[in-house]
């Protein structure tokens, strides 16, 4: 592996930290509008996507 490819321990100045997936339960007592139609929205990206079930 050359240098230009070697991993790095230090995280490179600019970058995001890589994101994590997290199953979380929705709850619709505490949902605000902003909530509902993120919903709305990842239930018809899963349609579009073909995992609707």
């Amino acid at each position: 592996m050359n240098k230009r490819n070697r991993p790095d321990d230090r995280p490179a100045r600019g970058r995001l930290p890589i994101g994590t997936n997290e199953d979380v339960e929705f709850s619709e007592e505490l949902a605000d509008e902003d909530d509902r139609e993120a919903r709305r929205r990842a239930e018809a990206a899963d349609c579009r996507a073909g995992l609707d079930g």
